[in-house]
Formats: C-alpha cells, structure tokens, sequence
C-alpha cells in the first residue's frame, strides 16, 4: 500500500496479484538493547535521523518457546526540536509502512516542518519484516522461507511492536506523561488510525492519510480504484482518455501479428528480445497507476523521480500533435514521464526484479489479511473490463505461500461496517485525510464521523501529499490542509495537557 508511503504504500503490488507476477520494478532504478548505526539525512537536508535497535518480542500473542524469540526493530529519533521530558513536550511517532524506513522518513517532511511548532520528538518506527527490521537474526532467507515464518508477519503484530517499543521509550527518556500522536500514509495510516483505536492509552491521536480502512470486501466497491485513475486522466483530457483506453487492444492486435512483439519492443524501447503483450501491459498500467497516485502538485522523487501534475504531462505527451496518429509513440512518451522522466534511461527492462524499497513482503500481507479488492473495471474504465474475483486471489496466494487469505480479518480485527455509527460511540482524535485524485480515496473515510474524528478531503489531493515537505510552490488549498491539522493537533494536545493538570479522580 499500500503509502504510503508510501503504501503501500504505501505500499502497493497490486498487479503481482492481478497479472499473476508479470510485473516487475522497471528501470531506471534510481531490558531495551539499543545500537547506533548511522545518522541518516532528509531529502532537503534539514533534518537529521539518528538510528536505533530495539529488542522486539517475535509474538506478542502466544506463550509458548517459540514467543520468547526476539529480534531486532529498526527506528529513526530526531530529538533537536524536543522540548524535554520535564516539559512533557509531545511525541511524534511514524507507524512504519511496508518497506525501508528511511525511505518514509525521506518524504514525510510534515513532521519535521512542524516539529519547531509542537517541540515535538520525532521518531519513524520500522515495520517488522521490512526494511532491516528482519526477525531470524536478520536472515531474509528463514525469515521469507515459508508460511510458518512469514506467519509473524502480520499488522496486529506490527502494532503490538509500536506499542512496546514506544512504551518502552518514554520509560527510558522519563517522559511517561509526554503525549503520543501516531501519523502514517498509506498503509501506515492505517496502521495510525488502528493504533489509536486499539492503543488509545498509549497514543492520544492518530494522523491517518491516505489511509483506506474502507477499501475491503462488502464495504468498498472494487470498481472505485480503477474508476478513480480514469477519472483523473479524463479530467485533463479527453483524448488522452480515449488513446489510452483504446491502445490495450491495439497492442494485443499487434502481439499476434508475425513480426508485431519485436515491433513493439522497439517502439517502447524495451532493452532485452524477450517481451511479451502481458508484461509490457502490465508495464504500462503501472505508469498509469502509480502517476495518477502521486499526482503531486511540485516536483517529487517519491516513487520516481516526477514533475509536478504528472498526469497533465502524461496527458500532453498522448496528445502531441507532433508524435501523429502513431498510438505507441504516444504511449510510449507517456511512460517515458514516469519511468525516465530524467532522461538516463536509453530503454527498459520488464523482467528487472530489483527491490530498492523493501517492498516485495507485501505479497504476503496481500495474500493474507490485506484482501483489498481494487481491480474491478468497468465499461468505461481506462484500462480493459474485468471483476473483482476473490477466487483468483485465493488461487494465486495458495499456490505462491500453500495458505487460504482470511478476507474478514481486518474488519472483524480493526472494523470499517457502518464505520461512523461504531466510531462516534467510542472513538475520537482521528484525523483521515485523502485527496480525491489517490485511487485509494475511494476506500478512505471521506466524511466527519465525530468533532475530533474528522475527514479532511482534498478534491485536487494525491496520496498523503499533506505529510509532504512543504514547499513555496505549494498551492494554498495544500497550506490550508496542513494548517487545519495543525489547529486539530493543538486542540487536542490542549485537551491532554489541561486533563494531565487536573488533580487525579477529578
């Protein structure tokens, strides 16, 4: 996701499931037992992240031998802003993501802009499996070996190690009434949002963005995350709809003609003879996907690096009077937006299996608890018509890991029926932001479900682009976000600081 990122992330791999694995990361590739590491530095260079090991329980839920393994949890601390323990200056923690946690440290900059403001600790918590935060002493080997490895790789768990390691921290720096607020894009939001729920003595407030705790069986349609991509390129243009929801035809046309993969390979470019209509499909929808989620209004380097509104330039790439009638030229300067939008790409490999985020575990999680059904298209979608078919999941998932998914997990774990009835009685102190053109808006809480569970909702918002470092290109409906969680933030640490004042039984 998942993400966020992110997402999935923060983080996503969505067409593993839905293609079967032909799609690959494309070139170019652009007692507490505590160890430093290294110091790592933020994409702007403002901000310094020291590097830390935590001893971490493997099971948290079981009493047997085997629950008594540790192993050891990566975590990123800044304490330059920090107002002190004896101040009861906040904690601001990351619900790590499905992957490298210095990569989510180098694009969650709201944190660090606003640590100045709160006085706040910063601290980014690496998911277990991810990253180097790989039980087994750190052999990825045992560690992915199998199903009863793998097993311990779940979000539940995940939580119960942010909870033991934050608790743990605060007893360390004396700051056991300092508050806690837990932010997260994507999957790690909703990691955020699940924490202050099942957490609420232990993080006062959650910042959730882009996070789609919706985006399950019965509760979201399968169709919203291929109708929400589509809508974003017809938005900018028409044509460039058309072109591009036409081409998957074309293409598997021109696959079946004598001489027509070779004639393909060269239009895009692809660097090795071996290509089929699949994987360069495959290829494509990635570009498409992944633009229309990080369709950021200034330049980023989140997934790629991208110029800002990716989607207009995609956009104008398709409809380049220049490029003619010939449809893969035009698709193929799209791509070139996302995949070589430098320009030291001379072509492309399909079958480049690199992982430079961390990100292939999620297969797993996608396969077991995370059944996020997301590839339904309908008649009008850019990409070809298809269902949502959970038995393909299944298939798929049982014949990779030898396991059935659980579907009704997450909801019957963390709920998301009749959501704001359930919340308004017991919840509160959760912001969901989502901007409208993230494909996975579609699963995230859109409305107000109380006065302190409140959904901040972006129309021209990509994924968790509110926990981006700000920049002086922002446009102002992005500062009037960001303003409007900070306001939230304060009210609510005014509240804990007033109740924390207040003589005990009072």
């Amino acid at each position: 996701m998942i993400a966020s990122a992110g997402f999935m992330f923060l983080w996503l791999i969505i067409f593993f499931l839905c293609h079967s694995c032909t799609i690959a990361t494309i070139t170019p590739r652009f007692p507490v037992s505590i160890a430093r590491s290294k110091l790592l530095s933020s994409s702007t260079g403002n901000a310094i992240y020291e590097t830390k090991y935590f001893t971490q329980t493997l099971d948290h839920f079981n009493f047997n031998p085997q629950s008594y393994q540790t192993f050891q949890q990566r975590y990123l601390i800044n304490d330059k802003y920090w107002g002190g323990a004896e101040k009861n200056s906040p904690v601001f923690v990351y619900t790590g993501n499905e992957g490298d946690i210095e990569w989510f440290a180098q694009n969650t900059g709201f944190m660090i802009d606003v640590a100045p403001y709160f006085k706040s600790l910063l601290v980014f918590i690496e998911h277990r499996f991810y990253g180097k935060s790989i039980p087994y002493g750190g052999d990825k080997d045992v560690a992915y070996g199998n199903a009863s490895t793998l097993g311990y790789l779940s979000s539940t768990q995940a939580l119960a190690d942010y909870a033991t390691l934050i608790i743990d921290l605060k007893k360390n720096l004396t700051a056991e009434d300092s508050p806690v607020l837990v932010l997260g894009g994507s999957y790690g939001g909703m990691l955020a949002a699940w924490f202050r729920l099942k957490y609420p003595h232990i993080a006062m407030g959650a910042l959730a963005s882009s996070a789609p705790i919706l985006n399950f069986e019965g509760i979201c349609s399968p169709y919203s995350f291929n109708d929400i991509i589509t809508q974003d390129f017809r938005s900018v243009s028409e044509n460039c709809y058309r072109v591009i929801k036409g081409s998957w035809k074309q293409m598997e046309d021109t696959a079946r003609k004598s001489g027509g993969l070779e004639l393909l390979r060269k239009s895009f470019k692809i660097c090795k003879n071996y290509i089929s209509v699949d994987y360069l499909e495959g290829w494509l929808s990635t570009a498409f996907l992944y633009t229309a989620m990080t369709d950021y209004p200034t330049p980023s380097n989140f997934l790629n690096p991208l110029p800002a509104y990716p989607v207009k330039q995609m956009c104008k790439a398709v409809d380049d009077p220049l490029v003619g009638n010939d449809t893969f030229a035009k698709l193929y300067g799209a791509a070139n937006i996302y995949y070589n939008y430098t320009g030291d790409a001379t072509c492309f490999d399909l079958i480049d299996n690199s992982d430079p985020h961390g990100l292939a575990e999620w297969n797993w999680q996608a396969c077991t608890e995370m059944i996020m059904p997301t590839d339904g298209n309908s008649e009008k979608s850019i990409f070809p018509p298809s269902q949502w078919n959970y038995s393909d999941r299944a298939s798929y998932c049982y014949s990779i890991f030898g396991i059935e998914p659980r579907p009704n997990w997450i909801t019957t774990e963390f709920g998301g029926h009749d959501i704001s009835k359930v919340l308004k009685r017991f919840g509160s102190n959760i912001i969901f932001f989502n901007g409208l053109r993230d494909p996975w808006s579609g699963g995230g809480v859109l409305q107000n479900i109380s006065k302190s569970i409140v959904a901040i909702v972006a129309k021209e918002g990509a994924h968790h682009v509110d926990l981006r470092f700000s920049t002086k290109e922002d446009p102002e409906w992005l500062r009037d976000v960001r303003k409007r969680e900070i306001q939230i933030i304060s009210k609510w640490l005014k509240q804990y600081y007033r109740d924390l004042a207040r003589p005990s039984g009072s």
